[in-house]
């Protein structure tokens, strides 16, 4: 775990880093946020995953993020999207497929399996190395993420249970399984195995049982968002969470698309949302 940038914001310190990954066989970046509060000892942590096409470089710069994870005292982890490198397949025409678009899946097939093992990473692997680095406390997690990265904290949150202590999400793909962007990349990472398809999707997960009433869940849908009639199906997780009984705050946005603009103007809420649960951890 090599650092290669540190800027100070809000009395706190943005880092960068790179390792290498064992899940993933290549090197990662991330970036973690540490408010002031890190420096008298572990504070609690947010985990980011970002959508289709970003980095680590995305949410740290334009969702305003630091400004509210200093005023609560909780530190932000924000890795890549997916692994990268000259030896890592990708699909350069596509965007939504290989570099930039892990899915936060395992993969099983024969192309993709040595690097696209992001849910592994992203559960444990880099927590354990972080947490185990950092003045970070792995007893308060909480996660969250945008489109591509709101599927995989849904996910991440629905199949480890205990393990964070809420979840939320800016525009996510609710029913991959159903959409073209999960059907394309879950054929080229899982193969034709439907069952394991389910087992990455949110609203199946939560109609086969997963999740609990301990866990709050939280989920912001711009109403302007283009991607919304065909790639996003939030009303599927809702009407899943409403069947079981699990706690979930869903609002549509009037008039927000699907950018950072409509992150930016939410993530404090969604900071104040972690917060709570973390506090009572």
């Amino acid at each position: 775990m090599e650092q290669i940038e540190s800027v100070k914001e809000w009395d706190g310190w943005l880092n960068r880093y790179t390792h290498q990954s064992k899940t993933c066989q290549c090197e990662m970046t991330f970036s973690v946020y540490l408010p002031a509060a890190s420096t008298a000892g572990s504070v609690p942590v947010l985990y980011w995953l970002s959508g289709l096409t970003c980095t680590d470089d995305n949410f740290r710069t334009k969702a305003g993020a630091q400004r509210y994870a200093a005023e609560h005292g909780i530190a932000l982890v924000i890795p890549d999207t997916s692994p990268r490198g000259d030896d890592v397949p990708d699909e350069p025409e596509r965007y939504d497929l290989g570099h930039g678009a892990g899915f936060y899946v395992n993969s099983t097939t024969e192309r993709w399996k040595k690097n696209f093992q992001m849910y592994d990473y992203i559960v444990s692997e880099l927590p354990a190395l972080v947490e185990s680095k950092l003045p970070l406390d792995g007893t308060r997690r909480a996660i969250s993420g945008h489109s591509m990265g709101g599927h995989g904290a849904l996910i991440c949150a629905l199949k480890n249970p205990g393990m964070y202590k809420s979840a939320s999400a800016f525009a996510p793909i609710c029913n991959p399984i159903n959409c073209d962007w999960g059907k394309g990349c879950f054929d080229a990472y899982l193969g034709d195995d439907l069952e394991a398809w389910k087992s990455y999707d949110a609203t199946c997960l939560v109609n086969a049982g997963n999740g609990s009433a301990d866990l709050p869940l939280k989920v912001d849908q711009g109403g302007d968002d283009e991607f919304l009639a065909d790639y996003l199906a939030p009303e599927a997780l809702v009407e899943a969470c409403a069947k079981q009984g699990l706690s979930l705050d869903y609002n549509l946005r009037d008039g927000y698309d699907h950018s950072y603009h409509f992150i930016a103007t939410y993530f404090g809420d969604h900071m104040t949302f972690h917060a709570r649960a973390l506090k009572k951890a």
